[in-house]
């Protein structure tokens, strides 16, 4: 029987694909907890320093397994940590990477808009089509949406359910890279790589520091700044890559992933 979830390593980047192309990789309980399973097992590995979240089959994620709310098991698909898919809810401290083809759309949209990064096929589309089923898209979906795009265009995404296609999403801003469909998992593992050659702490702290200024005020963003400055300063890593930019070497980070 085939796993529901592959996991690959690559270097420092761990790939999990969602496995279950004949319901069009949409999320049960099972699969939830077995990415949950996965990013707890990842969180605690210093060798892994970016995850890639992909998909198997023609589509990305379709959202909630229907069948499943349908029987009344829809609950289940919420983990205890993370919420749906094991991680919409959790504040995960590693860089998070979508790699994303076919349809994203529900539950599967919110998986994307919980990763820090996407890389999208050019047949890739996005939406949140649950206003016309007569539901709520209650995955983290208008409420990270309108952070990311005008709210005008978060409104119009959300009330008429329409789906948007890739380049309309990467002129928006919420895809980062634009690829053939052959190569999108490629150009996401190639980002973390990217990611994973700077400094674990730097990196952990930016992206901590960037997603709360958000919600920050300036004088806020500067006490933030101040702090995760002395946080990255205390690592040592800063000493480290300005000895090896003298030096023409690559550095040795001191700090794990």
């Amino acid at each position: 029987m085939a796993d529901i979830l592959e996991r690959e390593r690559r270097g420092r980047v761990e790939i999990l694909r969602l496995n279950r192309p004949e319901a069009r990789n949409a999320m049960s309980p099972e699969l939830s907890a077995r990415i949950e399973g996965a990013l707890d097992d990842i969180e605690q590995d210093p060798e892994v320093a970016v995850v890639v979240i992909g998909g198997n089959g023609p589509v990305f994620c379709a959202g909630a397994d229907l069948r499943v709310i349908a029987s009344g098991g829809g609950a289940g698909i919420m983990t205890k940590r993370g919420g749906f898919a094991g991680l919409a809810q959790r504040d995960y401290p590693k860089p998070v990477i979508a790699a994303v083809h076919g349809a994203a759309v529900a539950g599967g949209f919110e998986l994307v808009l919980s990763c820090d990064l996407v890389v999208a096929a050019t047949n890739a589309t996005f939406g949140l089509p649950e206003a016309s089923r007569g539901l709520l898209a209650a995955a983290g979906g208008p409420i990270r949406l309108a952070k990311r795009v005008p709210l005008a265009v978060a409104l119009e995404i959300g009330m008429t359910g329409d789906p948007i296609t890739a380049a309309r999403a990467f002129e928006l801003g919420l895809v980062n890279r634009l690829v053939p469909a052959e190569d999108v998992l490629e150009e996401a593992v190639a980002l973390g790589e990217r990611i994973a050659r700077n400094s674990p702490t730097a990196v952990r702290v930016t992206r901590r520091l960037t997603r709360q200024a958000v919600e920050a005020t300036e004088a806020e963003g500067w006490a933030l700044t101040m702090a995760a400055a002395a946080e990255v300063g205390a690592s040592g890593d800063g000493v480290e890559g300005a000895t090896a930019f003298i030096e023409k070497r690559e550095p040795v980070w001191r700090t794990a992933g």
